[in-house]
């Protein structure tokens, strides 16, 4: 009932998304809709504006004695940058154009000429006689002004703006879909944490009742560990999803206990080389789970090796620090391989979903403030693995 509700919510997030997304493409369309036709328009209106001025030239040179309106034209000619040549392209009037005679050379004033060419087409200023006789030919070019120089860069800062905003909303429902498939698996797990307590507890019943008939019975013992085993498996499942406890505890003792369990259903051609500490220990940790981190590098290590090597695990006390060392004689990993060893999916089995190593880094490192590496690898040798763990939270006073 869990699932199909979570799957009836994440169903309506995807719908609710979707329509978000399709709105904000919308707005984005019009919005660069509406700047287009407001960059032409205003592109428009200076072109009409230099016409107008390019017309009074044409008036001033066929009569010098100005009007009062040909005069104000010629004198209101904007923030546009203009440039006015001959016939032979040379300058003969420049007008809101930054350069100084008596500083620059005119090969700097003749590079703006070349720049004002691209930005638009130029007005022609011509005067012809009665009898039709060209005899005066000018073009007037002209560079944008300021105001539409600054319009035309803003859609590009709209779309990064717009990118920076996507970005920002890939994150956030990349994050939601991360949590909503974690809250998924913990309820896939706790689900099934629930359908294997029944007959696990029947299990335990029937064990409870074979001991009081052969309580020395070394197959039955190794039974009663199997669903101890069992029963802690259960037991993890069940608290997916939830913040673990870290209880001071013995660690060497909790790993002599996981490696033993393990050594014993191994394989006689793997030998296990133990070194630990003859004290304790105690830090705080939640044995749980960093027995089932140590389970899950161990049992990596015997798959590496083929059923067939020596596999070490070496516990070492610093001042602040313990660090464990399961390493093995197996096949070794490509550089490669073990950049992305970690990552949750990534698996070199055939078999397997490529959680188990991922699982372990966030048990370590997550929940234990820890750090978990691989120390060395060397192909046909074999390969390290390393855990470090703090013997004080790392918020402690």
């Amino acid at each position: 009932m869990e699932l199909l509700v979570m799957k009836l919510l994440s169903t309506l997030k995807n719908a609710l998304k979707n329509s978000w997304l399709l709105f904000a493409f919308a707005i984005v369309v019009l919005i660069l809709w509406n700047t287009n036709i407001l960059f032409k328009s205003l592109s428009f209106q200076e072109r009409t504006k230099m016409e107008l001025w390019a017309m009074a030239q044409e008036e001033y040179i066929k009569n010098p004695s100005l009007s009062n309106l040909t005069f104000e034209v010629l004198q209101r000619s904007g923030n546009n940058p203009m440039i006015q040549v001959d016939a032979l392209d040379k300058i003969i009037e420049i007008r809101n154009v930054d350069w100084e005679n008596e500083k620059q050379d005119s090969v700097v004033l003749y590079a703006r000429l070349a720049q004002i060419k691209k930005e638009n087409d130029p007005i022609l200023i011509q005067y012809r006689d009665e009898k039709g006789t060209l005899l005066v030919n000018q073009k007037l070019y002209y560079g944008d002004s300021a105001m539409l120089k600054k319009l035309q860069y803003y859609p590009l800062a709209l779309l990064l703006i717009i990118l920076l905003f996507g970005a920002v909303l890939y994150f956030v429902f990349k994050t939601a879909r991360i949590a909503e498939q974690n809250r998924l698996w913990a309820a896939m797990a706790k689900e099934t944490a629930h359908q294997i307590g029944t007959p696990l507890t029947s299990m335990i019943g029937w064990v409870t009742l074979l001991k009081e008939k052969e309580s020395k019975s070394t197959p039955l013992l190794e039974i009663e560990k199997d669903i101890e085993r069992l029963n802690l498996i259960t037991d993890r499942f069940s608290k997916v999803g939830s913040v673990p406890e870290l209880t001071p505890l013995d660690l060497v003792a909790s790993i002599h206990q996981t490696v033993s369990y393990l050594q014993k259903r191994s394989s006689e051609h793997i030998h296990f080389e133990v070194d630990l500490p003859k004290k304790e220990i105690v830090v705080p940790f939640n044995p749980q789970l960093i027995s089932w981190t140590l389970e899950n590098l161990i049992k990596n290590g015997i798959d590496a090796m083929k059923g067939k090597g020596t596999l070490s695990v070496q516990l070492t006390e610093r001042s602040k620090q313990i660090e464990i060392l399961v390493s093995d004689t197996g096949s070794g990993m490509k550089k490669e391989i073990a950049a992305k060893i970690f990552k949750p999916g990534f698996t070199t089995k055939s078999r397997g979903w490529g959680l188990g190593l991922s699982l372990a880094k966030r048990i370590v490192e997550d929940f234990h403030q820890g750090k978990i590496s691989i120390l060395k690898t060397v192909l046909g040798k074999g390969t390290s693995f390393q855990i470090i763990l703090n013997k004080a939270p790392l918020n402690a006073s």
